[in-house]
């Protein structure tokens, strides 16, 4: 995998869709089995989509985080997407009014340093493009002094693609970058979190570790 040296924010970049959310405690069976049996397949299925995933984190008030890779942004543009966005299932509704404080991001990602897919991510939540650019130079140095670390990704934003869903607060909504770390174990993903945060001057309570539940790969699927 070719690793960038500037942040990558055009339309030809690939896409990474990011929901991280809460939900209603009495509905939350039901919302997994809503991600589980339909909506992790209907979104990988999508003409453009490359994977979908699934994490859980035990200790943040949002648990629940969902990221589906794309070819480029191009693809949340297209007729297929805006089909599957414009015109969800019965069950999809259902579970969009039980949500809560919920981020929709679409970003366009660049790839800074590793490969593969871990047991668990830190998401690092920044706080200017600056500091992005900054971990560019810095996410070698990380997975070279860290055991369990794997690779680094950093997703910006776009304004115009990340229309929010109903359970978020506009008022209070900021389009602020994000960097996934890849790692074999929550207890690298936490270690991982707090060098980089400390690196970038982050405060470590806006970041957050991850496990993951389930990959699907688009291609497992017959489309």
């Amino acid at each position: 995998m070719t690793h960038a040296k500037t942040l990558q924010q055009h339309p030809d970049a690939p896409g990474e869709l990011l929901i991280w959310t809460s939900v209603d405690p009495a509905y939350e069976l039901d919302f997994n089995q809503w991600y589980d049996q339909e909506h992790m397949q209907e979104r990988a299925a999508i003409q453009g989509f490359r994977w979908s995933r699934r994490y859980h984190s035990d200790t943040c008030a949002r648990p629940y985080l969902a990221l589906y890779q794309t070819d480029t942004l191009h693809v949340f543009t297209s007729e297929p997407y805006r089909l599957a966005f414009t015109k969800q299932t019965q069950w999809s509704e259902r579970n969009f009014t039980h949500m809560r404080d919920t981020s929709r991001r679409v970003n366009a990602v660049t790839p800074l340093a590793g490969v593969g897919t871990g047991a668990a991510v830190a998401l690092v939540c920044l706080q200017t493009l600056e500091q992005a650019q900054a971990a560019i130079e810095l996410a070698q140095a990380l997975i070279g002094a860290m055991d369990g670390v794997l690779a680094v990704r950093a997703l910006c934003p776009d304004p115009v693609l990340s229309t929010p869903l109903p359970s978020e607060d506009v008022t209070t909504r900021k389009l602020e970058p994000f960097l996934v770390i890849e790692t074999t174990s929550l207890l690298s993903a936490e270690a991982a979190k707090k060098w980089m945060a400390d690196q970038l001057a982050c405060p470590t309570e806006r970041s957050h570790c991850f496990r993951l539940l389930w990959d699907l790969q688009s291609s497992e699927l017959e489309r």
